[in-house]
């Protein structure tokens, strides 16, 4: 499949090739193409074919970012809007993982989800159905956005040479950078706990204080 999006890509001229790249990774979560078409073999085959000079690196960096940005924020409006009544049936068990990983994880799924396959496709709908607030929402997908869509085309660019093996570490890496990236907001949610239950025994540290001067 990788060498067809490769040929299907390289025979365009560079604007449309972009543009694919753009609305494949931006439909991926709008209209859940991820289900079907993983938003990542666009964007990395992109990078690849920016590293052999036929389409610009900044412009694939572009659409590969803001591609997802944008899905990402479709699908939390209509999973917001609609999302109730299309989460039924069939849908009824993806709804189901989607909701687990929001209770478990609160809005940094949100960030997570971006880099596992599938997930990604269905968590933004999710987070709106949930209620969850745009303006907590927002953050996270960005970042998310900005880091997999930059990290997936760099993958590209610096692999472009071997498509088979550029392949093969796609899925790895993945699942390399969705453990990294769990460490890593595991270890800040326990930083900030412990900074909090800290504040709260320097404040009643601090209320006692007050009373015995009182």
């Amino acid at each position: 499949m990788l060498h067809r999006i490769v040929e299907f890509l390289r025979s365009m001229p560079a604007p449309f090739a972009l543009a694919v790249v753009f609305l494949v990774s931006a439909l991926e979560s709008a209209i859940f193409l991820g289900l079907v078409l993983p938003g990542e073999i666009a964007v990395i085959v992109g990078g690849a074919l920016a590293s052999r000079g036929r389409l610009p690196l900044a412009g694939v960096l572009v659409a590969s970012t803001v591609g997802p940005f944008v899905g990402d924020s479709i699908g939390y409006l209509l999973g917001r809007r609609y999302g109730r009544r299309f989460f039924g049936g069939k849908r009824k068990e993806r709804w189901s993982k989607a909701r687990l990983w929001l209770r478990r994880r609160g809005a940094s799924a949100v960030f997570l989800g971006r880099f596992t396959a599938f997930v990604r496709s269905i968590l933004p709908a999710a987070a709106g159905a949930a209620r969850m607030p745009y303006r907590t929402f927002l953050p996270w997908c960005v970042a998310a956005a900005i880091t997999w869509g930059a990290g997936s085309t760099l993958l590209g660019y610096f692999l472009g040479k071997n498509f088979e093996a550029l392949e093969r570490f796609t899925r790895r890496f993945s699942l390399a950078i969705l453990a990294a990236v769990t460490l890593g907001v595991g270890v800040y949610v326990l930083i900030r706990r412990r900074s909090r239950r800290g504040r709260r025994r320097a404040r009643r540290r601090s209320a006692r204080r007050r009373r015995l001067e009182s």
